[in-house]
C-alpha cells in the first residue's frame, strides 16, 4: 500500500496539515491499495496565493518556453506509462490492456497536442484600427472526476498551461493516485515554483475554495451536473469564468436501413466502455418498432461476448465499477427499472459469481421514455433500448432529456443520417460509428455542461480578449 502525505504547492512536497486521510481502493479486490490526505481550506488558499504569485513571470515566458516545459511533461508520462495504467486499471476498474491505451495513451498524446496547438496558434491579428491579442486567464482551479482521471486532469491543465495560466488541481478523492504520479513528473520537468499546484480533499473543503477564492480567475470542473451546477453557483460571487463537463444520456439512433448487426455491435460498444462509467456513453439504443425482436437477439448475442472479471487479468473485457457506492447505487436503479415494468433483455440486478470487487453484470433493458432509466444517468454497465415508430418520434425522444453531450445516428445512407444528427441536440454525434477525434471539440448542450474541451478550442477556453484601438491618420 503506497502511503502519500504531502500535498504539493509552490514547486514542493508540503506535509498535510491534517491527520485525515482519504483511502483508495483497489475496484477489483477491494483492498486498499494508497491513502492520500484530506486537504484543508487554507492548503487550498495557500496554493491559490501560490499559483497568483507565480502568474506574471509564468505568462511572460515565451510560447515555446511554456511548451518545452509540456513535451517535458510527456516524456516523463512515458516513461512510468505501465505503472500509471497499473494504477488506473486498479482505481478504476478498466482493464489493463484498455486503460494503458485509452486512460495513458490519451493523455500521452494530449499533453503533446497542446504545446503543439500553442506553437500553431494566432496569438494576436489586426481587425481595423484594432490589434486582438490573446492573453491568458490567469489563475485556474481545476476539479476533476475519477472515470478517466488523467486525461480529464489533462484536458484541463495542459492547455492551461500552454495558455500561460498557473493552476490549482483538486482530482478525485476515489482516484488519486495518477494525479500524484503526474504532479511527480511535472516536479522533475522542472516547472517554476508555484506554476501548478496539487491539493487533495473533498469537494465541500478544498473545491469550493477554488470555486469561491477571489484570486481565482476561472474555475474548470469536470463531475455530476448537480456539482457542476455548486460550483457554478458559487463562482458568480468573483464573476469567474466557468467551464462545466457535466452528465449525459446520450441516444444512439438507429434507423430503419442501418446496418442492424453493425449498429447494435456498435451501441453497446460505446455503452460499455470503462464499464459505462463514461460521461458521452451511448445508454438510449432507439430502434424502429417493427425491428425490435431482431434488434434484441443482436444485443443478446452481442453483450455476451463481455466477459467480466479483475481489471489486471488478460483475458477481461469488462471490469469492475469504481467504488461500492457506485456499484450499489447501479444495482438500485437496474430493480428500479424492474420494478417500472422494465423487459430484462440481458442481465439484470444479480450480481456476478465474484467473490471480491465493484462488479455489476452488463446489463440491457427495454423501457418507455417516461421510465427512470430513460431518463437518469446510470453511470454503470446499463443500455436502454427504446423503439419509436417513425424519424420525426426517433428525433423527438432523442432530444427528451436535459442533457445533451453525445449520440450516435446509424443508417447505409449517409446523408439521412448526417441529416437526423443534425437535428439532434448534442455536442457530439457519431455518424455510423466514426472514431473519436481527440482536436475536435467536446463538450455538451443544456445541462450536460458549458465550454469544450480538446485541441484548439479546448485551448481557447483558457484565453482572454483584448482589443488594443490605433488612431488612424
Amino acid at each position: 500500500m503506497k502511503t502519500y502525505s504531502s500535498h504539493y504547492i509552490n514547486g514542493q512536497w508540503v506535509a498535510a496539515r491534517s491527520a485525515e486521510t482519504f483511502a483508495v481502493h483497489d475496484s477489483s479486490t477491494e483492498e486498499v491499495m494508497a491513502t492520500v490526505p484530506a486537504g484543508t481550506a487554507d492548503e487550498a488558499a495557500q496554493a491559490v496565493l501560490a499559483a497568483r504569485a507565480a502568474f506574471d513571470s509564468w505568462s511572460s515566458l515565451s510560447v515555446e518556453t511554456r511548451a518545452g516545459y509540456l513535451d517535458k511533461v510527456c516524456a516523463g508520462l512515458k516513461a512510468r506509462m505501465d505503472e500509471i495504467a497499473t494504477s488506473i486499471a486498479r482505481e478504476v476498474g478498466m482493464p489493463l490492456k484498455l486503460a494503458r491505451a485509452v486512460q495513458v495513451g490519451g493523455p500521452v498524446w494530449n499533453w503533446t497536442n497542446f504545446a503543439k496547438v500553442a506553437r500553431a496558434f494566432e496569438w494576436e491579428r489586426k481587425v481595423g484600427n484594432s490589434l486582438v491579442v490573446r492573453e491568458p486567464i490567469g489563475v485556474v482551479g481545476c476539479i476533476t472526476p475519477w472515470n478517466f482521471p488523467l486525461n480529464q486532469i489533462t484536458l484541463k491543465v495542459a492547455p492551461a498551461l500552454a495558455a500561460g495560466c498557473t493552476v490549482v488541481l483538486k482530482p478525485s478523492e476515489v482516484a488519486p493516485v495518477n494525479a500524484m504520479i503526474l504532479a511527480e513528473i511535472i516536479h522533475e520537468a522542472g516547472l517554476p515554483p508555484g506554476v501548478f499546484n496539487l491539493v487533495n480533499g473533498a469537494g465541500p473543503v478544498v473545491g469550493e475554495v477554488l470555486a469561491t477564492h477571489p484570486e481565482v480567475d476561472m474555475v474548470s470542473f469536470t463531475g455530476s451536473t448537480r456539482a457542476g451546477k455548486r460550483v457554478a453557483e458559487l463562482a458568480t460571487q468573483t464573476v469567474k469564468r466557468v467551464a462545466l463537463e457535466l452528465g449525459g444520456k446520450s441516444a444512439s439512433v438507429i434507423l430503419p436501413d442501418a446496418d442492424l448487426e453493425a449498429a447494435v455491435k456498435g451501441t453497446i460498444s460505446a455503452c460499455l466502455l470503462n464499464s459505462g462509467q463514461t460521461c458521452s456513453a451511448h445508454t438510449r439504443m432507439l430502434v424502429p418498432e417493427s425491428r425490435y425482436e431482431e434488434v434484441k437477439a443482436l444485443a443478446q448475442a452481442a453483450i455476451a461476448r463481455y466477459s467480466i472479471g479483475p481489471s489486471l487479468e488478460e483475458s477481461s473485457k469488462l471490469g469492475p465499477l469504481v467504488s461500492a457506492a457506485q456499484r450499489d447505487r447501479v444495482l438500485g436503479l437496474i430493480e428500479q427499472g424492474v420494478k417500472e415494468g422494465a423487459e430484462i433483455i440481458a442481465g439484470g440486478p444479480a450480481r456476478p459469481a465474484l467473490d471480491k470487487g465493484y462488479f455489476v453484470q452488463p446489463t440491457i433493458l427495454k423501457v418507455k421514455p417516461t421510465d427512470t432509466l430513460a431518463r437518469e444517468e446510470i453511470f454503470g454497465p446499463v443500455l436502454v433500448v427504446l423503439t419509436y415508430r417513425d424519424e420525426d418520434e426517433a428525433v423527438k425522444i432523442a432530444n427528451d432529456t436535459v442533457y445533451g453531450l453525445g449520440g450516435g445516428v446509424w443508417s447505409t445512407d449517409e446523408a439521412r443520417a448526417t441529416a437526423v444528427a443534425r437535428r439532434i441536440r448534442t455536442g457530439q454525434v457519431d455518424i455510423n460509428g466514426g472514431p473519436f477525434n481527440a482536436n475536435a471539440p467536446f463538450g455538451g448542450y443544456k445541462q450536460s455542461g458549458n465550454g469544450r474541451e480538446n485541441g484548439v478550442f479546448g485551448f481557447e477556453e483558457f484565453l482572454e480578449f483584448k482589443s488594443l484601438q490605433f488612431k488612424t491618420s
